[in-house]
C-alpha cells in the first residue's frame, strides 16, 4: 500500500484536556502522522511533563523525524498565550500557575507555543474542518468542562492574554442552583459539560419515578456517553437529560449570537458526539429565544474532524504562526 506523501514543516500538537492528554506529529497540511494519549491526572505537573516529553521523543524516533520538528503547540484550558502558563484552570489536577511552555522547552529543547484549548480547536476547525471558508463562527468545546473559541471577521478573538471566549463561565438562570468549579453559580459548564450531564441525570432520577436503564448503572458507569447510549436506545429519562442540555445550550447560543453575529455555532468534544440528541433541542431553543436578527441565520454543526483532531491540528499550527 502506497504511503501518503508528507509535507514539511512538521510540528507537534498537544491537546491537554481535563481527562486525557493527546499529542501528535502533524505536517503542514494538517495530516496527523502519528498520535498517542495518556491520562492527564498525574501526581504532579512535572510527572505529566516527563510522560509527555518521553512520549514525544518515542514518537519522533518511531517516525524517523529526528531533527525535523520545528516546534510544539499546546492547547490547554485557561492558558495565557503571552506567558505560556496555565492560570487557574478548574479542570486540571495541579495548582496554578503552571509554566507549561517552560516545562516542555526544558525537556525537549524545542520552541513551545501555548494557547487556550478552545481557541486551538477553533483554529483547527477553520483550517481543516467544517468551518473552512467561514470568517465568523463560534466553537463550543464540550468535554470535562465547556470552552469557547470565537472567530470574528476571519480573526481569532484572543484578548489581552488569550482568555477571550470563556463561554463555559457565562452564567444563566437555568443553572443558578449549580456551583461551578470556578466557585461561582450558574455557569453554562455546570449543565453542558460531561459532569453537568451526569448531574442532570442524577437529579432526574431523584425527582421522578420514571423507569430508566440508567438506574441500574453504578457511579462509575454513569457517564455522558452511557447516558447518550441509553437515549439512543429509546430510554425516556436519558432523552430528557439531553433535551434539557440541548435547550440550555440553545438559550446560551441565543445570547452568544448577539456578541459576534456568527455564521455557525460548532460543537466539538466528547459530549458533542451525542449529535442530534443535542443539536435538535439546541436549534429549537435558539429559535425561541434569540433576537429576530439571528433567527434562521445561524447554522448548528458538529465538528467534522475525528476525535480531538481539531484541537490537535490547531495546536500543531501554533508554532507556524
Amino acid at each position: 500500500m502506497q504511503k501518503r506523501p508528507l509535507y514539511p514543516p512538521f510540528t507537534i500538537g498537544v491537546d491537554l484536556g481535563g481527562t486525557n492528554t493527546v499529542y501528535a506529529i502533524v505536517d503542514k497540511t494538517g495530516y496527523i502522522i502519528d498520535r498517542d494519549s495518556f491520562p492527564t491526572k498525574t501526581p504532579s505537573v512535572d510527572v505529566w511533563a516527563d510522560i509527555l516529553a518521553d512520549g514525544i521523543c518515542r514518537m519522533i524516533d518511531k517516525n524517523s523525524l529526528q531533527g525535523n520538528i520545528v516546534g510544539i503547540g499546546i492547547g490547554a484550558p485557561s492558558a495565557n498565550a503571552t506567558t505560556g502558563s496555565i492560570e487557574g484552570s478548574t479542570n486540571l489536577p495541579w495548582p496554578p500557575p503552571v509554566p507549561l511552555s517552560n516545562l516542555i522547552e526544558a525537556r525537549l529543547g524545542l520552541p513551545v507555543k501555548v494557547n487556550n484549548d478552545a481557541n486551538a480547536a477553533a483554529i483547527g476547525e477553520k483550517a481543516y474542518g467544517v468551518a473552512a471558508g467561514m470568517n465568523d463562527f463560534i466553537v463550543l468545546t464540550l468535554g470535562t468542562g465547556v470552552g469557547g473559541g470565537i472567530v470574528c471577521n476571519g480573526h481569532l478573538l484572543s484578548g489581552a492574554r488569550g482568555f477571550a471566549g470563556e463561554l463555559g463561565h457565562v452564567t444563566f438562570p437555568f443553572a443558578q442552583d449549580r456551583v461551578c468549579g470556578c466557585g461561582r453559580k450558574g455557569c453554562l459548564e455546570t449543565v453542558a459539560s460531561a459532569r453537568g450531564i451526569v448531574e442532570t441525570a442524577k437529579r432526574l432520577m431523584k425527582t421522578t419515578d420514571k423507569p430508566s436503564m440508567l438506574r441500574k448503572k453504578t457511579e462509575e458507569e454513569l457517564t455522558s456517553k452511557t447516558i447518550a447510549e441509553a437515549a439512543n436506545a429509546g430510554d425516556e429519562l436519558a432523552k430528557e437529560v439531553f433535551d434539557f442540555t440541548g435547550e440550555c445550550l440553545g438559550k446560551a447560543a441565543a445570547e452568544f449570537a448577539s456578541f459576534t453575529d456568527p455564521e455557525a455555532i460548532i460543537l466539538f468534544g466528547g459530549v458533542a458526539k451525542a449529535g442530534d440528541l443535542l443539536i435538535n433541542p439546541m436549534r429549537e431553543a435558539f429559535g425561541k429565544h434569540t433576537l429576530h436578527l439571528y433567527r434562521d441565520r445561524v447554522r448548528f454543526l458538529i465538528s467534522s474532524l475525528e476525535g480531538a483532531n481539531a484541537a490537535l491540528v490547531g495546536a500543531a499550527s501554533l508554532p507556524l504562526g
